[in-house]
């Protein structure tokens, strides 16, 4: 590579690496900012790592300082995979944990004593089997601290009955203090987890629609419809963060506490309310597309300014149900909402007929495209139609 072109992939590349830079610090301040203003995922995530961090503290204390035991690391090790996202999480890992550390601890402790210490030997009898027997199902993720426990026995070089016992044990403290303190200090509960990733779905969908209205606009509007396509696409991801959160949702009901110890405050949204708002995001994605296809193909014909006008009324006027829609999902529910809500559903609903209308104006070879464009416009409003 000559200077010449080393120096032009250099410039490419420093603005690409600022411009990565700039984002995630930027999200870095976004997440920041939220955890300490409100409540929301940022902030759950800042309690449960405080949390794990002081459950490992805590279970240090006890086995390293207070019973000064030989092998105190597995304690506070312990603790910190028992904070898990719930308490039934915690119950259930925390039993897989024991189960295959223990199991870790005795079958590398049994090869040292039958091998008279001999480290590399007792490797050999015990990392295969271990990391084997961690793939097992029923140990689910918890499997691979089986092999790493058995690492810590066989590196101490001690395979006294006594020594065995004592990593039993501290492994035990810190089982049970990761578990008290997830289940008794601020329990996870996760019911506002739902609601606040469905309200972000909505309002990325807004922006989405937004975006592409304001782009129709313009002359280059087809040549922009791939980053439409590519934002679009990003709404799936957020799509699966709301079905995450249903269920974390879910099993955080199970053997929690949180309920009776702490304000679990309103109901996450209904369930057909993730439906409704998939259904919404797969109409955005196929409008989207469909323009990128229009974009990629010179032999179609793409439809008339006109019509690009009328859709890019209909997709604003569905940004803005969407813009009222995460104001009521977020529980400000008002009966002015509602009427701002059906006001621009209408609006929205009779500029679709005047883009039917321009739709069989259009030129034989445009109707193909324009026609699905319509479907997808129309089918897209049919499930903003409001429902309460």
């Amino acid at each position: 590579m000559s200077i010449e072109e080393r120096k032009r992939l250099q410039g490419k590349v420093r603005p690409l690496v600022r411009w990565w830079l700039g984002r995630e610090w930027a999200e870095v301040r976004r997440s920041v900012r939220s955890a300490c203003v409100e409540a929301g995922p940022e902030r759950d995530t800042l309690v449960q790592s405080l949390k794990a961090a002081g459950a490992a503290i805590a279970a240090w204390a006890v086995s390293g300082w207070w019973f000064q035991a030989p092998m105190a690391l597995l304690a506070p090790w312990t603790a910190i995979a028992m904070v898990g996202s719930t308490v039934y999480h915690s119950v259930r890992t925390g039993i897989q944990q024991f189960a295959i550390i223990a199991l870790g601890t005795v079958w590398a402790s049994a090869a040292m004593a039958f091998t008279h210490d001999q480290t590399m030997v007792a490797m050999l009898f015990t990392l295969p089997f271990m990391m084997l027997l961690g793939n097992y199902r029923r140990f689910g993720s918890q499997g691979i601290y089986g092999a790493t426990t058995a690492l810590f026995v066989i590196t101490g070089g001690v395979s006294s009955t006594s020594t065995v016992g004592h990593r039993l044990l501290e492994t035990l403290i810190g089982a049970v203090i990761g578990l008290l303190i997830n289940a008794f200090v601020l329990p996870p509960v996760h019911l506002r987890s739902v609601r606040d990733r469905l309200v972000r779905l909505v309002g990325e969908t807004a922006d989405v629609l937004g975006a592409m209205a304001e782009g129709l606009r313009e002359e280059d509007a087809v040549e922009r419809s791939a980053s439409w396509h590519h934002w679009a696409g990003g709404l799936t991801v957020s799509l699966q963060n709301v079905g995450e959160a249903r269920r974390w949702a879910m099993e955080g009901s199970r053997w929690n506490p949180g309920g009776r110890l702490r304000r679990t405050g309103p109901k996450p949204p209904p369930f057909v309310e993730d439906s409704r708002w998939g259904r919404v995001c797969t109409r955005v994605l196929a409008l989207t597309r469909t323009l990128k296809t229009i974009s990629g193909d010179t032999e179609l014909t793409p439809p008339s300014p006109d019509f690009l006008r009328l859709l890019s009324d209909v997709l604003s006027q569905a940004g803005r149900i969407c813009t009222i829609e995460t104001e009521l999902l977020s529980g400000s529910g008002s009966g002015e909402l509602r009427e701002r809500r059906d006001a621009a559903f209408g609006e929205a609903w009779s500029t679709l007929g005047s883009l039917t209308d321009a739709f069989h104006d259009q030129e034989p070879s445009a109707s193909a495209v324009g026609g699905e464009l319509l479907l997808e416009a129309r089918q897209l409003m049919t499930e903003l139609a409001p429902s309460a």
